[in-house]
């Protein structure tokens, strides 16, 4: 373990996880509060509150464990990278390919791949992730960054905090929507029947904020381009549902058949725009529709025609 100490000289009568945030410390406002909730903040030897008020001439140190070895084996999974350089990787996530390892699966993982693929990635707020900011579901295709170094990694952590980056993504609902474009702000939070599942809820909920517009739409079925202004878990696929379209293929948030015997939900991540976390240039990253989602598209025209919108 190491620690860091600091006398107060400035910023007198700043919160405490905002005086350690402001002094470069490389972990985040989200650890260091949970260091202080912990006990591993002192301030004049005393343990402390992440609200607590500096004074000037307090003795505050902290102790910041080493990242633990999650013991992840670097497999060779081949990756489409979109693009890389010393400071980001940008993939293109194929559906069925989990992001981060779980329980029964620490072996075949995007995390597992990373390992495989290089050594220079970030390993920050105490446990030692390799690279990830962000994350998609499993069965969700497309564009993801992934960190090389801890730099990196607290730069595009805030500006996905700050709802600076641009996602998008392209879906088919069940469903002919009847706008062709709208946008759905419904707070969501845990489902309070099924814990394992989001929701739209009244209580113990969070922002939740999605824009679209109809692409094209038939009979039973809308193609849809969608824009995350917030990212709850699983917020398009909920929100989607909520509407009574929800996406097709998705058998957590759909109780309708699916016809078309899908084996997925058709949710992808089409476009990711963020500022470079060296540069600040803006930039923007795009994936192609995965092939089994052209495919039942290609399957909806067929058997239906497309309406005017």
């Amino acid at each position: 373990m190491k620690d860091k100490n600091y006398i107060v000289k400035n910023n007198i009568g700043l919160r405490l996880d905002k005086y350690l945030v402001n002094k470069n410390i490389e972990i985040s406002r989200t650890y260091i509060q949970k260091l202080i909730n912990e006990g591993n903040v002192t301030v004049n030897n005393k343990k402390s509150k992440p609200g607590y008020k500096v004074n000037e001439g307090d003795d505050i140190r902290i102790y910041i464990s080493e990242p633990e070895d999650l013991e992840l084996k670097p497999v060779d999974i081949k990756m489409d990278i979109l693009y890389e350089d010393q400071n980001i990787i940008v993939v293109n996530k194929p559906a069925g390919l989990v992001v981060h390892p779980v329980k029964g699966n620490r072996e075949t993982t995007l995390a597992n791949a990373l390992l495989g693929y290089t050594d220079k990635l970030s390993g920050i707020n105490g446990v030692k992730r390799p690279g990830i900011v962000h994350r998609l579901d499993k069965d969700t295709s497309g564009v993801l960054v992934v960190a090389k170094n801890d730099n990196s990694h607290r730069d595009l952590v805030e500006q996905f905090k700050k709802r600076k980056t641009r996602k998008l993504y392209r879906l088919i609902t069940k469903g002919s929507i009847k706008y062709n474009c709208g946008k759905i702000d419904a707070p969501i939070g845990r489902n309070p029947n099924d814990r394992k599942k989001m929701a739209v809820v009244r209580f113990n909920n969070k922002k939740a904020i999605t824009h679209f517009r109809v692409i094209e739409k038939y009979k039973d079925y809308s193609y849809v381009e969608a824009r995350l202004e917030t990212g709850r878990t699983h917020q398009i696929r909920v929100h989607f549902s909520y509407m009574g379209y929800p996406v097709l293929g998705d058998e957590k948030y759909s109780r309708k058949k699916n016809k078309l015997n899908v084996k997925r939900q058709l949710l992808h991540a089409c476009c990711l725009g963020l500022y470079h976390p060296a540069s600040k240039k803006w930039m923007e990253f795009t994936a192609p529709l995965p092939d089994d989602f052209k495919k039942v598209l290609n399957m909806i025209k067929s058997l239906t025609e497309c309406t005017n919108i």
